[in-house]
């Protein structure tokens, strides 16, 4: 992994001439993701991700924590101990430099020896799941971390609107497999990273996989196409 994304979160912080990175999917065009955007304050967030930090509580693990926007939030104004996880080294020290106090670089799945009362996926969480063969591997993965009466609190888009329709409301999606496993690219200063695979599902779909893995499911919020989870055990 060439760590675009935490250089581009690295240049930023320290002035070095960022540039805004480019995203693209299996089923879309070149989109600018603004670096900046990445370092927004609570005010600045989507109504999903107020939602979800107002609704954490006690110690909590942020996953896909980036540089560490909602971590801080959650420390500084909520005061809650919070360990902030991401795969991108470059984004865990821009983590630490503005002040997230517990931090690690680590896989998810590479990830133990502790338990949580809240745990956060946000910014399309289901993404790290990859494809929907890999789901009941991640949803061990976090009931595992999770302590008795704790919560995930997860968000994810319905994309099937990005598909064409018929004249009849049909919509045309790919014969095999399912519609939100996507190939997602980030590209930066000329540089280009290797597809990833990423997840985004639709509410039922989570709903099914996460009652087939013992836990219970509320939908929180719906926003247009995007909605915020939450998951307990049983």
């Amino acid at each position: 992994m060439k760590d675009l994304m935490g250089k581009a979160i690295w240049d930023y912080f320290h002035n070095e001439n960022p540039e805004d990175l480019q995203t693209e999917t299996s089923i879309s065009e070149l989109d600018e993701l603004p670096v900046d955007y990445l370092f927004r304050d609570f005010e600045e967030m989507n109504e999903i991700e107020q939602k979800a930090l107002e609704l954490s509580q006690g110690k909590t693990l942020d996953i896909g924590s980036g540089a560490g926007s909602h971590s801080l939030y959650l420390q500084n104004e909520m005061n809650l101990d919070v360990l902030a996880l991401d795969i991108s080294p470059k984004s865990i020290e821009v983590a630490k430099l503005r002040g997230v106090q517990k931090t690690i670089c680590k896989n998810i799945l590479d990830f133990s020896g502790d338990t949580f009362d809240t745990i956060l996926l946000l910014m399309n969480g289901t993404g790290i799941f990859q494809s929907l063969t890999a789901i009941d591997l991640y949803l061990k993965k976090l009931y595992s971390l999770l302590n008795e009466n704790g919560q995930i609190l997860i968000d994810s888009t319905d994309i099937l609107y990005m598909f064409d329709r018929d004249e009849d409301g049909g919509v045309y999606i790919p014969a095999d497999g399912y519609y939100g496993e996507l190939d997602y690219i980030v590209h930066y200063k000329g540089e280009s990273e290797d597809p990833i695979k990423w997840l985004y599902l639709d509410f039922n779909t989570l709903k099914n996989a996460a009652e087939n893995n013992s836990f219970t499911i509320e939908k929180i919020l719906q926003d247009e196409d995007a909605y915020l989870a939450k998951l307990m055990k049983k």
